[in-house]
């Protein structure tokens, strides 16, 4: 079946066509069923991302929308851990400069990537991406076991970097995050995910202003991703306890191959 168009592109006052839909439809479901597996298990873009693809929206502009959308559902995640955050505030306000520092170039360097480039830089992010949620159990036991730290400083520019990162493409950011922040911070694994909730969120919003200003998000798929993602982390919040979050990433982690090996195809050019 041939990609249905969504050809909306940040026009004030305009309704979606009838005929789009459908497809908004399923990406507001594609937003949910994201927001929940990054409540559960993590690695919600590699459904996301694909999916506006997969229904017409240009790569570039597809990762900018994807982006945008989610700020909801990291908002949402970020107040569930607001309780954990007690001991690690002036950690967050340390952290918080580079990280709006980096969000901004990382953000900055997607505006001036050509659709070409990006086209074939996103076998190897997804692959990255994949990657760090195949190994996130080795990551966070790492990450939650160390007992020697390196200095602030030196984590405040793995910060900057995990931050540009996050703000050129964003999947696995999260578990990225938490690997780095066990290097140079104490604290439970909930205390570092409670860190790495605002984080994320100020990385997505930098992120997402510039790439609004600069008209690379698409207007209508953003905000069935954004309705979409506030159900699933509502769904998700209630009912988390209830899915296995390993044979979850598992099966994530397969569906990243995947597409990991059809965006390389696509991008070789062939159809």
């Amino acid at each position: 079946m041939a990609p249905t168009s969504l050809s909306l592109h940040l026009v004030p006052g305009l309704l979606p066509h009838p005929a789009e839909l459908p497809a908004l439809a399923l990406l507001c479901l594609a937003g949910a069923l994201a927001s929940a597996i990054n409540a559960i298990a993590g690695g919600g873009s590699l459904v996301s991302f694909p999916a506006l693809v997969a229904l017409g929206v240009p790569a570039l502009s597809a990762n900018a929308t994807n982006s945008a959308a989610l700020t909801l559902g990291n908002f949402a995640g970020a107040l569930g851990f607001l309780t954990q955050l007690g001991p690690s505030r002036r950690a967050l306000l340390t952290l918080f400069l580079p990280t709006v520092l980096g969000a901004a170039a990382g953000a900055w360097l997607l505006t001036h990537t050509s659709e070409t480039v990006f086209r074939w830089a996103v076998p190897g992010l997804l692959c990255l991406a994949t990657t760090l949620l195949a190994f996130q159990p080795r990551i966070r036991g790492y990450a939650a076991g160390r007992t020697r730290r390196v200095p602030v400083w030196a984590g405040a520019l793995v910060q900057f970097a995990v931050s540009i990162y996050g703000g050129y493409f964003g999947a696995g950011m999260g578990i990225l995050m938490i690997a780095s922040l066990g290097l140079f911070l104490p604290g439970t694994l909930h205390e570092l995910n409670a860190i790495k909730n605002w984080l994320s969120l100020a990385i997505n919003v930098v992120a997402a202003a510039l790439l609004v200003a600069k008209g690379l998000v698409w207007l209508w798929p953003a905000v069935a991703l954004g309705l979409g993602s506030i159900l699933g982390g509502y769904v998700a919040a209630r009912g988390s306890q209830r899915v296995p979050a390993q044979r979850l990433r598992r099966g994530i982690v397969v569906l990243g191959a995947v597409l990991t090996a059809w965006f390389t195809w696509h991008a070789l050019g062939h159809r």
